[in-house]
């Protein structure tokens, strides 16, 4: 199973990736940043990837699903409304890609602001599978440490899958 961690300004969010053609293109660009936008109750990045709408992209997510806009070419994670969302629904602009899904609470990204880094890395489970760092499978490019990732402590904070503390 892949597992990222997303890092944008003081939040960090854990991630599981899924079997897609949109994971596996991202994956393999990993690892990937970019300046924070926001839209609503949406953060979203401009990335170097482009993708193809896949047969079941979609306008509106769940909240967790983390998804890829072919329109722009940015990562998306709606955590909320957007503007254009309807009572009770996470609406983006046009379809898009789910490709993985958050394990950590999104509602922390209402702490994120425009123009703050968003940071998308592989991570790996240490020991218990309750802790992460950053993956020690070094990539041909730059991968941020984890103390950089998760903060002062080199270790993600132990959380079990289902967001709770463990």
């Amino acid at each position: 199973m892949r597992h990222i961690l997303i890092r944008a300004g003081k939040v960090t969010i854990r991630a599981r990736l899924l079997a897609t053609p949109t994971a596996d293109r991202i994956w393999n660009a990993l690892p990937i940043s970019g300046p924070a936008q926001t839209w609503g109750k949406e953060v979203y990045f401009r990335t170097p990837i482009s993708q193809d709408a896949e047969p079941d992209a979609r306008i509106v997510v769940s909240k967790g699903e983390i998804a890829f806009w072919p329109d722009g070419d940015a990562i998306t994670i709606g955590f909320g409304a957007t503007p254009i969302s309807k009572r009770g629904e996470i609406r983006f602009t046009s379809k898009c890609n789910v490709w993985a899904v958050a394990i950590d609470d999104v509602d922390q990204l209402r702490h994120v602001y425009p123009g703050e880094q968003v940071s998308i890395i592989e991570a790996e489970l240490i020991g218990d599978s309750k802790t992460w760092a950053a993956s020690t499978k070094l990539r041909d490019k730059h991968i941020p440490s984890a103390t950089a990732m998760c903060g002062a402590a080199a270790l993600c904070p132990s959380v079990d899958e289902s967001g709770t503390s463990g």
